[in-house]
């Protein structure tokens, strides 16, 4: 067996002045002793780390300031059982050493025998969560990887796609590892759009994932969990047909484990064929935020900020951009006092690279959860429907440049871009009115304001 060393990554976000570093989504400040600051100094020379660096460490890793870098692996891919939920389809392009239960989830006609896997047969179509669980009761491995049907694992070997998950369960505490889940390039305009937005691909950087960070959740299209970790929180639920993946990784993270992205592994995810049936997907995700925030409150918010920055932001919508300045300068002097050990550039770029981040989030809530509201608005007040239309097109028309490389598939798309993703916004929206108005709750509609910045030490 490979050895197994700690050793860590950097997260986006670092960045130290001395004995502060700032870092970790939502951003935290942790003011470091000088032992703190030299188990800093050597995970950013990539060098031995001092004895005792365990506290620190973790309290970094929990914040997404630094991320597990394990080598070598406790596991095999003999430890792991891959469950498919499957209805009406069959796996396609996985292979896997170890045992694969399909779990045929009342199919019309039931599922054909399939090579190198073991069928079990439910009689009624009971949903995605009902068909894992029901996968998860016949695992008697320490670990189980759930692989939906419409995903293809890359493999030039079996099971080489396990390779760079496995690692992480070293540490105990950790429960699930996902990998990237990117959508299936295609030459149609639906393929290119989610080949640059699909819900599930949730980028290129390594993260925790837990609520109210920048990896929120993962899909189970694609995951790795604990065997006995999810059975210990119950497993699936059965009553969510949409979100129940969601619902899993947060209970998880509430009874107290880890939960780990690793996108060094991507697989892929077959994109909808019409847009009618993207907007039913979106439609449905959107159903599922009101019953997310019943059981996870403030999870599910359309909005997460500073109040200083809703102001700032409440003031530009307003079209009192005079007053929106005033207010941003006091909080840049606010934010220099109370952050009076940093260089005063950094605490202006925190503030204003706050206020700029905060504003994509509110054009994002308005288009993507409020557009109803927005729409009223716009059609009852003359005087918001400029700061408004920007908020529509601005940030959709900025998405699109950013995904304008040289190799990328959008990069000769245009007005259709923009049009599929205000159309995937809307959808999304329309499914999140449409789950509250059935749960008779405004929870999943409405914001959350936050203090900025945590602090820490160490």
């Amino acid at each position: 067996m490979a050895s197994m060393t700690d050793s860590f990554r950097l997260d986006g976000s670092y960045r130290r002045h001395e004995r502060v570093v700032l870092a970790g989504s939502p951003l935290r400040l942790f003011r470091l002793s000088p032992a703190g600051q030299r188990v800093v100094e050597a995970i950013e020379l990539d060098e031995p780390l001092p004895m005792k660096h365990k506290k620190l460490t973790d309290r970094l890793v929990d914040a997404g300031a630094i991320h597990p870098s394990p080598t070598g692996s406790r596991f095999s891919a003999a430890d792991v059982t891959v469950v498919v939920p499957a209805f009406n389809d069959r796996p396609s392009g996985l292979t896997h050493g170890g045992e694969v239960i399909v779990v045929d989830d009342g199919s019309d006609p039931p599922l054909q025998p399939i090579v190198g896997s073991r069928i079990i047969r439910l009689a009624d179509n009971r949903g995605p969560g009902a068909a894992r669980n029901a996968g998860l009761a016949e695992v008697t491995t320490p670990l189980v990887a759930f692989v939906d049907t419409d995903v293809v694992v890359d493999t030039d070997v079996d099971d080489q796609w396990l390779g760079a998950l496995l690692p992480h369960f070293n540490d105990p505490s950790v429960a699930l590892v996902a990998p990237r889940v990117a959508s299936t390039a295609g030459t149609s305009t639906l393929a290119k759009y989610e080949t640059a937005r699909s819900p599930l691909d949730l980028g290129g950087e390594v993260a925790r994932i837990a609520p109210g960070t920048r990896v929120s959740y993962v899909p189970a299209a694609a995951l790795v969990v604990r065997t006995e970790m999810l059975r210990s929180i119950g497993g699936f639920d059965e009553m969510l047909r949409t979100g129940e993946d969601v619902d899993m990784v947060w209970r998880l993270i509430e009874a107290g484990y880890r939960c780990r992205y690793e996108p060094q592994i991507t697989v892929h995810h077959r994109p909808r064929s019409t847009t009618a049936g993207l907007v039913r997907q979106r439609l449905a995700y959107g159903r599922s935020a009101a019953a997310l925030e019943r059981k996870h409150p403030g999870a599910v918010a359309p909005l997460r900020m500073s109040g200083w920055s809703a102001a700032v932001w409440a003031l530009v919508l307003a079209r009192r951009s005079g007053a929106a300045a005033i207010v941003a300068a006091g909080t840049i002097v606010a934010l220099r006092r109370k952050l009076d050990d940093l260089p005063a550039q950094e605490s202006v770029r925190l503030a204003g690279l706050g206020h700029l981040y905060a504003g994509r989030q509110v054009a994002s809530a308005l288009t993507r959860v409020w557009w109803p509201l927005a729409l009223l608005t716009a059609l009852l007040v003359p005087r918001a429907r400029l700061p408004l239309l920007a908020a529509a097109t601005v940030p959709a028309a900025l998405d699109w440049l950013g995904h304008r490389g040289p190799d990328s598939p959008t990069q000769k798309m245009g007005l259709e871009y923009i049009a599929l993703r205000l159309v995937d916004d809307a959808a999304y929206g329309a499914g999140v009115w449409l789950g509250a108005l059935e749960q008779r709750s405004i929870g999943a509609l409405a914001p959350k304001f936050t203090n900025w910045p945590g602090r820490a030490a160490g």
